[in-house]
């Protein structure tokens, strides 16, 4: 489905540069990627600017969404959590500013794009098993072996299946919502550009802020596991 309006798009057609958009998808993605980390960038600078010790302004406002990523972070994943919260800060923000930017008329959201959802989830897949075995070495191999060691090859090929499957579930979860979302959006607009599709905006924004949740509170319990010791 074609999106009725993208400014991308629209400004390579007025500077006579449609050749740079041949593959839209794809460089849709890679473009609004460095869209949002421009943004993300631009909040940094204006919060930490000038910092106080009664907190205004963007720093307060950074100030109550950090602050609740590091309590989901410190009960869900203990004291050994804290080690990681750039990880999983920087996994929920960009996620999130990625999945609002798809509300801005004219903008697409790059977690739309299901190369950028398998690149965060591959990120996830890739941390989870480098800090087992940091924290644990070889004898992180036991999170494999199960309980019972006569069971421990067939345990070995479920686990690896199931470790396997984490990156296409994480990122076609997202993708699957967000795409979704977007061609909802991109129906109502086209129907009726007025009015009707602000609900559905509103909502974006409940689904915007439930995905990024999902996918912080499980990139969480996969590193959590890993952190544990084998039983």
């Amino acid at each position: 489905m074609t999106h009725p309006f993208l400014l991308l798009e629209w400004l390579a057609h007025k500077l006579h540069l449609e050749s740079l958009i041949e593959n839209p998808d794809s460089l849709k993605a890679v473009i609004y990627t460095w869209l949002v980390m421009l943004v993300l960038i631009a909040i940094a600078f204006l919060a930490s600017r000038a910092i106080k010790v009664v907190p205004t302004g963007t720093q307060n406002f950074m100030e109550v969404v950090v602050g609740g990523i590091e309590n989901l972070i410190d009960e869900t994943m203990g004291p050994k959590g804290k080690t990681y919260f750039p990880l999983i800060a920087t996994f929920a923000l960009f996620i999130l500013v990625s999945n609002l930017v798809g509300l801005v008329p004219g903008f697409y959201p790059p977690t739309a794009n299901l190369n950028t959802n398998f690149a965060l989830a591959l990120t996830v897949f890739a941390m989870t098993h480098i800090i087992g075995f940091k924290e644990h070495g070889l004898s992180y191999l036991k999170h494999f072996m199960g309980p019972i060691l006569v069971l421990a090859p067939l345990m070995f090929i479920i686990e690896i299946i199931g470790h396997l499957a984490r990156p296409l579930s994480l990122s076609l979860r997202l993708f699957g919502n967000m795409y979704g979302h977007e061609i909802v959006l991109m129906i109502f607009f086209a129907l009726v550009p007025f009015l009707l599709p602000v609900p559905m905006m509103l909502m974006g924004v409940l689904v915007a802020c439930i995905q990024t949740f999902v996918f912080s509170l499980l990139a969480m319990i996969y590193i959590a596991g890993a952190l544990e010791e084998a039983h």
